[in-house]
């Protein structure tokens, strides 16, 4: 149903987005029966994806025949090749979890005009949770603002992320990033949907998300909800212009603004200092990970980037200087048990306490 309080453009891809829930959530009543085929290694397209795309793109063009499209499935041959107005859709974001039953997935659409997010719809059919945003009116859920969370301390929030899933993606940085970040946060997250995990920033049940490998039907209607919620959202260097960049950091301003200093030397744009800084951290997490490294080396030491004497990011608590831990003494104890009916006693084996 479309709501008199929408912009015209939001109400008709509302209407997209429902007619393509409405075939998702269909299809999900019998996943096995899906067909299913592979694009690349882990990276997976269903029937399901193709008529949900489909039922999207008819319905934004037979409301705006002169408008662009830029889809996932079939790029940009349909619509209008030259026009201002360029809608961009993912008709399901979640694949993997959807041909699962793993019920984290979503339809988003986004319309661009002049390079310019000016409208978002992404909607969680299993839940029926539809988050809508208009440039320069706000960002809803089901018709309620939201807003970005209000923590300021990175050692209390939840960051969700994209585990590389895809063959030549860089596996041993992401390891070394998750080395740098777990210990800092309360939680690290990884729901398997970057649209639906961009609308949870947005509306405060993550403080955080980042990711690389990304695509603009990925990240575009779940970055207008970020920023009209009041949050922000760029590249790992904090720069806000990257859409087209495949890697994408969003959060509440402050934990946005502990994160860049975390991701900054992962980041594709970084300076060559950062780089090599980057490559050494990458190369002592390896070396940790592997079953005949030294012990003594922690894979979830801090950044080598940031000294464990260094002043904390802003908000964070100073860390407490860590005493060395005393080995745990265990007392064993003999127990005596139940004197057999024959008479005499018996005593069991030694167990610890």
């Amino acid at each position: 149903m479309s709501s008199p309080n929408l912009h015209p453009m939001l109400n008709v891809a509302v209407k997209a987005a429902r007619a393509a829930g409405a075939i998702i959530n269909r299809a999900a009543l019998d996943v096995e029966a899906v067909r299913i085929s592979q694009k690349q290694v882990n990276d997976f397209v269903t029937e399901v994806d193709h008529a949900s795309e489909q039922v999207i793109i008819e319905t934004l063009l037979g409301a705006y025949p002169g408008h662009g499209i830029l889809a996932e499935e079939s790029g940009t041959q349909h619509g209008a090749q030259d026009s201002d107005y360029v809608w961009i859709i993912d008709p399901l974001d979640g694949t993997t979890n959807f041909i699962h039953g793993f019920p984290v997935y979503c339809v988003s659409i986004a319309l661009s005009v002049r390079g310019k997010i000016e409208q978002a719809v992404i909607y969680d059919p299993s839940r029926n949770d539809l988050f809508t945003a208009t440039k320069g009116r706000g960002a809803y859920m089901n018709e309620r603002r939201i807003r970005v969370s209000k923590r300021t301390r990175l050692s209390e929030c939840l960051v969700s992320t994209g585990f590389p899933f895809r063959s030549g993606d860089n596996f041993k940085q992401y390891l070394a990033i998750m080395a740098d970040m777990m210990p800092r946060m309360a939680g690290l997250r990884r729901p398997g949907a970057a649209a639906l995990d961009l609308a949870y920033v947005a509306a405060g049940f993550t403080d955080g998300f980042f990711e690389t490998g990304l695509n603009p039907w990925d990240v575009a209607a779940g970055s207008l909800l970020v920023t009209e919620a009041g949050g922000l959202i760029g590249n790992f260097t904090g720069e806000p212009d990257f859409l087209e960049q495949r890697e994408c950091l969003a959060g509440a301003p402050r934990i946005y603004g502990q994160l860049v200093p975390l991701l900054a030397k992962y980041s594709k744009f970084a300076g060559i200092d950062d780089k090599m800084r980057a490559s050494d951290r990458v190369r002592a997490v390896s070396a940790a990970a592997r079953p005949d490294a030294d012990p003594s080396v922690d894979l979830y030491a801090r950044s080598t980037v940031t000294d464990l004497t260094a002043a904390p990011l802003d908000g964070e608590a100073p860390a407490p200087a860590a005493a060395p831990a005393a080995p745990v003494q265990r007392k064993l104890t003999r127990v005596r048990r139940d004197a057999p009916a024959g008479g005499g006693s018996s005593e069991g084996d030694a167990s610890a306490k």
